[in-house]
C-alpha cells in the first residue's frame, strides 16, 4: 500500500500549553485510521495542521509523497466540527451552494445524496432534519468532489444511538475504492467497530499505534510504538494485566497474563 500522509515531529503548543508533542504517523491508503484519545489529548489540533487550518511549531507533514499543498487539498475531503447550512434551503439547495464553491457539477448532488441515504429527504428544509442527518448532509458535501481521503473529526459527537448507528454504517460503506478515512474519537467502541488501524493519544502524546485487531484481543502479542516511550512504559508498570513486556528496536512487545486481551489493554492505555 502506499502513504497518503506521513507526519514526522508534529509539535503545537499554545503558549505554555502542549497540544501536541512530537507525533509521527504513517497512513496508508486504503485504511480507517482513528485518532483515539479523550479531550484534549491533540485529535483535533492534529487534524487541523494537516489539513493546513493552523500551523504547526516544529515537525512536518506530507501528503501524498510530498505533492504541493494546494494540489493535495483538493484530492481530500473534510469534515471539522458540527456542519453548518443554510437552515430554510433543502439538503439538495445547500449541496447546490456547496458545488458553486468549490466549481463542481450538479450532477454529483444525487450520486451523494443517495451514498449517505438522504435522497428521499432531499427536498426537505434542513432546519427539518435530525442531529445525524445533519451530519450525514455534512458528509456529503465532502464528497461532492469524490476524495481520495475523508477526514473527520468526531463524525458521531453528540449523536442518539441512531444517529450513531446511521453515521457508523455510512462510514463501513465509504470503505471502498481505496479512499482513506481518517478520523478523531474519544469512543473506543467507535474505533474497533469502523477502524482498521488507530493511534492513541493522551495529552498530546502518541501512547500505542497499529492494527486495530492487534489492540483488541485477536493477538496474544501486542506491539505498540509510542513517540513518548518512557510515558508508555511508566502505564504499562502500573498494569496489573501485563506479563511482561519487551522493548525491540523502536517498538515495545507487550504480553498479558491469562485472561486478559488486547481490549482490555487498550482500555487501560486510553483511560
Amino acid at each position: 500500500m502506499n502513504k497518503v500522509l506521513e507526519t514526522e515531529g508534529l509539535t503545537k503548543h499554545y503558549g505554555r500549553i502542549q497540544a501536541l508533542n512530537e507525533l509521527t504517523l504513517q497512513i496508508e491508503r486504503g485504511t480507517v485510521y482513528g485518532l483515539l484519545g479523550p479531550n484534549g489529548s491533540g485529535k483535533t489540533t492534529t487534524l487541523s495542521i494537516i489539513l493546513g487550518v493552523i500551523r504547526q511549531n516544529t515537525g512536518t507533514y506530507h501528503w501524498f509523497d510530498g505533492l504541493e499543498p494546494d494540489r493535495a487539498r483538493r484530492r481530500i475531503g473534510a469534515l471539522l466540527g458540527y456542519p453548518r447550512f443554510y437552515p430554510y434551503l433543502t439538503g439538495w439547495q445547500n449541496l447546490r451552494v456547496v458545488c458553486d464553491i468549490k466549481n463542481i457539477s450538479y450532477k454529483k448532488i444525487k450520486t451523494v445524496l443517495s451514498l449517505v441515504g438522504l435522497e428521499g429527504r432531499k427536498n426537505s428544509a434542513y432546519q427539518t432534519y435530525s442531529t445525524g442527518m445533519k451530519q450525514r448532509l455534512g458528509i456529503a458535501a465532502t464528497l461532492l468532489n469524490d476524495p481520495e481521503v475523508l477526514v473527520l473529526d468526531e463524525p458521531t459527537n453528540g449523536l442518539d444511538p441512531q444517529g450513531i448507528a446511521e453515521v457508523r454504517d455510512l462510514i463501513e460503506r465509504l470503505k471502498s475504492n481505496e479512499r482513506t478515512i481518517i478520523l478523531a474519537s474519544h469512543l473506543l467502541d467507535e474505533v474497533e467497530k469502523v477502524c482498521t488501524h488507530t493511534a492513541v493519544l493522551q495529552k498530546g502524546d502518541l501512547l500505542a499505534s497499529g492494527p486495530v485487531e492487534d489492540l483488541t484481543g485477536k493477538s496474544t502479542r501486542y506491539e505498540e510504538d509510542a513517540a513518548n516511550r518512557e510515558m508508555l512504559k511508566t502505564v504499562l508498570r502500573s498494569l496489573e494485566m501485563i506479563d511482561r513486556y519487551e522493548e525491540m528496536d523502536e517498538s515495545i512487545y507487550v504480553y498479558l497474563k491469562e485472561g486478559y486481551q488486547g481490549t482490555d489493554l487498550n482500555k487501560a492505555i486510553y483511560d
